[in-house]
């Protein structure tokens, strides 16, 4: 059906249904002439004659009544089904699919979904820990995580985590036995945790910044993990160095069970970000989750 005989159609229905023009002029947002003429368009294309005019009154002819019992259940389908999209734009329902590491699902995702699913109970979130880069295309992903230089240049990237830095730590017993690194080219001569990555299946390098000069370290030991825990209990045991966020090892320094070094060559970078894809329409739920993570601060 056109546009035009849609609008038509409904015209006669309002008109139908009010029995009056002027009330029905006033509920479609029209002028009183423009239903009028409207109306008559379509009686004079049907060639009926749909509604009997008096002064005080219209009322439906026959045909008119048989026309009005046709469309107007159709247009009450239409008005519910507008309804229910209102109703569901109102309270957002669906789930949503996100990939990210460890570190920022604990650390940041967390946080935010604490704070609005429990205001939104027919929102699902499905997160998986993954240590790759993943195609959240490709993989059925709404979004993922990761920092913000990591993400492709065709996303749209939210910030969604402070600034961050990383540390370099050991354990007191493990520098009863090492000098203390000075700079990061001295860490090639200690025993060192390293981290494997999936997406590459690399060892990953170790990144530092000192006024503006940036290095990368390969660094060696016995050790190799593609999880941050098992690296912090193997630093806090004595076994190595470790390089990590800083958040998760401030409380052992604090407390004297980790020794931080080169804090000078970690310097401060952008955080955690979600990313999606910029071309693909996202439901209200997700507009609402990329909201409640945005960072503020």
């Amino acid at each position: 059906m056109s546009t035009e005989n849609f609008n038509t159609l409904a015209a006669f229905a309002a008109v139908a249904r009010e029995r009056s023009f002027t009330r029905a002029a006033a509920k479609l947002g029209v002028s009183q002439s423009a239903l009028s003429q409207t109306v008559k368009n379509l009686e004079e294309r049907v060639g009926m004659r749909l509604l009997t005019r008096t002064t005080r009154s219209v009322a439906p002819t026959e045909v008119g009544e048989r026309l009005l019992q046709m469309v107007a259940p159709r247009f009450e389908e239409i008005e519910l089904e507008l309804a229910a999209l209102s109703e569901l734009r109102d309270k957002p329902a669906g789930t949503i699919r996100i990939t990210s590491g460890e570190h920022p699902a604990t650390t940041v995702l967390q946080a935010g979904l604490a704070r609005f699913l429990p205001d939104y109970p027919d929102i699902n979130v499905e997160v998986i820990i993954d240590y790759g880069l993943a195609d959240i295309v490709a993989q059925g992903f709404d979004a993922g995580i990761r920092l913000g230089e990591q993400v492709a240049k065709d996303m749209v990237a939210v910030r969604i985590g402070p600034d961050m830095r990383m540390a370099v730590v050991g354990a007191p017993a493990y520098f009863a036995r090492h000098s203390v690194p000075q700079t990061p080219s001295d860490l090639t001569v200690h025993n060192c945790i390293n981290l494997r990555l999936p997406t590459y299946g690399g060892l990953y390098a170790w990144e530092f910044e000192k006024e503006g000069r940036e290095l990368n370290v390969r660094v060696e030991g016995q050790l190799v993990f593609n999880n941050s825990g098992q690296r912090l209990l193997s630093a806090l045991q004595g076994l190595g160095l470790a390089y990590m966020p800083e958040d998760q090892a401030v409380e052992h320094i604090t407390a004297g069970r980790l020794v931080r070094v080169l804090e000078d060559w970690c310097e401060p970078f952008s955080g955690y970000h979600l990313y999606y894809p910029s071309r693909r329409h996202h439901s209200p739920a997700f507009s609402i989750l990329v909201e409640a993570l945005r960072y503020r601060g």
